[in-house]
């Protein structure tokens, strides 16, 4: 692994969200590929319940100050930054007024799903990428943990299929059994159409379901592993019918030699 660049995109990460598979993994993950001598960068959203005194995030005046166009809004990017420490790690914050002010991550105070969820989606899939091209910074393997960045593999492979920065990046997307009920925002599919991706790549997404969101993501990417050790059996069904070299589910004491064996010889070839 050692000078390879290993781009994370994760919508949680430890310490700044309490721990859960998804957050844990993606410490631990660029925790390990850092210590075998890769070059690594972590991404993602500066929810409003983070505390920015506390993990010391700070804007990054040269990055931020672009807007990106949701569903035909400009909507304003601002980008903080954050070291983890004792780890000589950075995590990127992708943050917006309207969308990432809220003290909640991803649902109400009753649980339910905010009903822009698929537009903050898309801000942050278009925030990466707008701000890893300003960073000039081009990736091996990107990454991608939680659904809330599953939007990425598909902006990647369409919206930003003619970005040369990209153009050998491989694509890993870890699906998780961290969904949830519902759907997002039916007009969901509309938004994303409006961006000129063609709706026979995104038809999974007429009914945004939590699994259907992660089939989009699977057919956009390179390579999957399985994050947890029971996932929805529709994705353990559909991972049956891809093309994609799939790593099966690793306990945290075993995934660091499984993850690089796989980087290695699934994902860099």
């Amino acid at each position: 692994m050692k000078d390879k660049r290993i781009l994370y995109v994760s919508s949680e990460v430890i310490p700044y969200l309490p721990e859960t598979e998804i957050s844990s993994m993606s410490f631990e993950a660029p925790r390990m590929v850092n210590s075998k001598g890769g070059q690594i960068r972590i991404f993602m959203p500066r929810y409003g319940n983070i505390n920015e005194r506390r993990h010391q995030l700070h804007e990054v005046i040269r990055l931020s100050g672009m807007n990106l166009v949701i569903n035909d809004l400009d909507m304003p990017l601002i980008i903080k930054v954050a070291s983890i420490p004792k780890e000589r790690m950075q995590v990127y914050f992708i943050d917006n007024e309207d969308y990432f002010k809220r003290k909640a991550t991803l649902t109400d105070e009753e649980g339910n799903l905010f009903p822009d969820n698929d537009e903050r989606a898309i801000f942050f899939a278009k925030g990466v990428i707008e701000t890893v091209k300003k960073l000039n910074w081009s990736p091996d393997v990107i990454h991608v943990h939680g659904w809330l960045a599953s939007l990425l593999p598909l902006y990647l492979k369409h919206y930003y299929a003619n970005e040369p920065l990209f153009g050998h990046s491989r694509i890993v997307t870890s699906v998780y059994d961290h969904g949830y009920k519902g759907t997002l925002d039916q007009n969901m599919m509309a938004k994303v159409k409006f961006d000129g991706i063609d709706e026979e790549k995104i038809k999974d997404l007429d009914i945004p379901t939590y699994s259907n969101v992660m089939k989009v993501a699977i057919d956009n990417s390179d390579a999957i592993i399985v994050g947890s050790e029971h996932i929805p059996e529709e994705l353990t069904e559909h991972l049956k019918t891809i093309d994609q070299p799939v790593l099966d589910y690793k306990k945290p004491d075993e995934f660091a030699d499984a993850y690089e064996a796989f980087y290695q010889t699934e994902v860099l070839v």
